[in-house]
């Protein structure tokens, strides 16, 4: 897969946001593949491994877009992080990622049944009091999440394997 180029025919920007989170999607399954469980588990000075890493977009997104957007109760929304606010997960790497491509399945559903201007609803993420966010700005900050946490795989795999670049 490739990175949608600015040229790439998108007639509406919430298929753009779209095709960018599949990419980081599978960039993050490249890139947190084909590791030894050894550097896998490798913490990081800041105190995450790939896997947690990979839980935390699990549950961001499903936190934006089913607890935050739809307003639909979700267990436990913050089950990827501890009292001290750092990532954890105890599920293997695979069932992770297969989690993540679900995940990605469900926000497609999601902008085919609603308008990319329509507010979030008032329950799960937002109380009533709160400024509800539109679906296009909750998909923005899905992308920028996903592009950034890809980004910090990138470093890590350089660091671990001297593995670089898209290829």
């Amino acid at each position: 897969m490739r990175l949608p180029e600015p040229q790439d025919v998108f007639a509406d920007p919430a298929a753009r946001i779209l095709a960018y989170l599949d990419f980081f999607r599978a960039e993050v399954r490249r890139k947190a593949g084909g590791l030894p469980d050894e550097m896998l588990h490798r913490v990081v000075p800041s105190g995450w491994t790939i896997p947690e890493l990979v839980e935390h977009l699990v549950h961001m997104e499903r936190r934006w877009l089913v607890w935050g957007f739809l307003g639909e109760d979700v267990p436990s929304p913050r089950a990827d992080r501890r009292a001290d606010g750092t990532w954890v997960t105890e599920r293997p790497l695979d069932v992770l990622l297969d989690a993540l491509d679900e995940g990605g399945r469900r926000t497609r559903r999601i902008v085919a049944e609603h308008d990319p201007d329509e507010r979030a609803r008032v329950g799960g993420m937002f109380g009533p009091a709160d400024e509800l966010p539109t679906l296009i700005g909750i998909l923005f900050h899905v992308m920028q999440e996903h592009a950034r946490h890809a980004g910090h795989l990138d470093i890590v795999r350089e660091l671990l394997d001297g593995a670089t670049g898209e290829q």
